[in-house]
């Protein structure tokens, strides 16, 4: 299967943490990674691309983007973050590959660790939302705040779930961050919580998450939308041009 990672910009990201965007229950994975980007100032440092990825560019600030993209940058002089983000759903075949080649690369530029934002479907949400935590490795499980609640049994599909297992036998420190999401519509929310551990986790970074609380209906509805357009493109004929 051909999956490349092309890089826009050489940066160091030694010792840095590699965030997991792709989409999951809620989207709370990539409205967490487009709210670290957008908080941080991230700028994009590579794409990832493959046949298997839908064929549209997605377009904002008149400036056309790839459908997996990597940002990154350093925040503190001894914090170095980078992010993979997509707001389209990876197709199957493509998860595992994607997520090694996740990993390969946090290899390559000798980061510490990758934090991997996940939903969680519960049978009734509640006005808080909780937050669990599991990871690949020992040491990385004592990275996890105390008040995060451990996630002892249950399935972890997508990314989230080959990054675990594969960060497991590569002994790659890998954490898990599941917040109670509804799998109906994105979960603003549950990101909220997400971002709010993040910030105990990070050295240096301090994310206000009230924006994402406030603004929640805005951001749903922005990445919903990017969903419902790249639906309509099979629907288009080929060779034809709109807007």
């Amino acid at each position: 299967m051909v999956l490349d990672i092309y890089e826009l910009k050489k940066i160091d990201l030694r010792d840095a943490v590699i965030l997991d965007g792709f989409p999951s229950v809620g989207l709370v994975s990539s409205i967490v990674a487009n709210y670290v980007i957008e908080s941080l100032g991230l700028e994009q440092i590579a794409i990832v691309d493959s046949d298997y990825f839908p064929s549209v560019a997605l377009v904002r600030g008149w400036e056309p983007l790839n459908p997996v993209r990597v940002y990154g940058g350093k925040i503190k002089r001894n914090t170095k973050i980078a992010v993979f983000v997509s707001e389209f759903q990876i197709p199957t075949p493509v998860v595992k590959p994607l997520a090694s080649l996740m990993l390969d690369w946090a290899d390559e530029k000798r980061a510490s660790m990758v934090i991997t934002p996940e939903g969680l479907i519960v049978e009734k949400m509640k006005e808080n939302v909780d937050v669990y935590g599991i990871a690949s490795t020992n040491y990385a499980s004592k990275k996890i705040p105390d008040y995060v609640l451990k996630f002892e049994e249950g399935v972890i599909t997508g990314v989230t779930g080959v990054l675990l297992t594969e960060g497991k036998k590569r002994e790659r420190d890998v954490i898990a961050l599941l917040a109670e999401a509804h799998p109906d519509y994105p979960d603003a929310r549950a990101a909220g919580r997400i971002v709010e551990v993040l910030n105990d986790m990070l050295r240096g970074v301090k994310i206000d998450p009230k924006p994402l609380y406030d603004e929640a209906e805005k951001i749903e509805k922005n990445i919903a939308d990017i969903r419902k357009q790249a639906s309509q493109v099979k629907q288009v004929p080929k060779n034809y041009m709109y807007a």
